[in-house]
């Protein structure tokens, strides 16, 4: 992908989803980062903008191939978003004939990889299971909230309920109304995942700060733990979101989590979009 800062001639940007988790990616290695809470919000209206779930900015790192910075469509910083991490890092490995790259993210130092069946990988680092750095102000494994959730943070908050049929859960009430929860202090993603076998789950997702999605790779990461401290599964896990399917390893090294990326067109913001801002 060309590099795109801000222009006369307007601003690149490139659409990517992962299992239809859908991402605008903005490569800003070669100059300033041109994003900001209104160029968020305007990309992220999918009738007047481009439409994401979440916006990726590319931005130039020391020590590392690329850090990533993530945006929600309300215009808020998204701390952590996996599956445009995987994307994004398979946008990079094919720039630099690699297969595999290091990056910074909020988290720290990542590392993703491209496996032999074309599938990527990332590892999203170890999940936060501190109630004050999720964060949230109760018990993570006991949250006094029906349903009997468990809290979970991969760089942003999660809220994970296990139902006995996802398929039945109204994801768009209790989703809007978990995320707003006073024991959430930044908000929360919210899921809802259903036992299929001791190595298989089922997941819906309500994201914070942009609603119902086809996938969420944090949050499967964040369910996978769950479901392993609850002592329904094991460390490697197989999810199917409403959009594929994920495979979750958690490693001693952090939380692996693989699967497809897609990248579906690039085009160019116009100058008088970007001037009405």
């Amino acid at each position: 992908m060309e590099h795109a800062p801000l222009s006369p001639a307007g601003l690149r940007f490139l659409k990517m989803h992962g299992l239809g988790n859908d991402f605008v990616i903005i490569d800003a290695r070669s100059g300033e980062n041109p994003v900001t809470p209104a160029l968020a919000r305007a990309l992220g209206d999918r009738h007047r903008g481009v439409g994401f779930d979440q916006l990726a900015v590319i931005l130039a790192a020391e020590g590392a191939d690329f850090t990533l910075e993530f945006w929600n469509s309300d215009g808020s910083k998204a701390g952590a978003c996996g599956n445009a991490t995987r994307c994004v890092s398979d946008l990079v490995m094919h720039d630099l004939g690699k297969e595999s790259v290091t990056l910074f993210t909020e988290r720290g130092q990542l590392a993703a990889c491209r496996r032999a069946d074309g599938l990527v990988s990332v590892n999203m680092g170890d999940p936060i299971l501190d109630a004050a750095a999720i964060p949230v102000t109760a018990d993570p494994m006991a949250l006094p909230l029906p349903g009997d959730p468990v809290a979970v943070g991969m760089g942003n908050p999660h809220c994970i309920f296990f139902v006995p049929d996802a398929e039945a859960v109204d994801v768009v009430a209790l989703g809007q109304k978990v995320e707003h929860h006073p024991l959430f202090p930044e908000r929360t993603n919210v899921e809802f995942a259903a036992l299929v076998a001791p190595d298989h789950l089922r997941m819906r997702v309500w994201e914070r700060g942009a609603g119902v999605t086809l996938a969420c790779g944090s949050g499967t990461c964040a369910t996978a733990v769950a479901a392993h401290l609850r002592g329904l599964t094991g460390r490697h896990v197989i999810v199917d979101v409403d959009g594929g399917r994920l495979e979750i390893d958690w490693r001693d090294d952090g939380v692996w989590m693989t699967g497809p990326t897609a990248t579906v067109f690039e085009g160019l913001l116009s100058p008088a979009f970007l001037a009405a801002l």
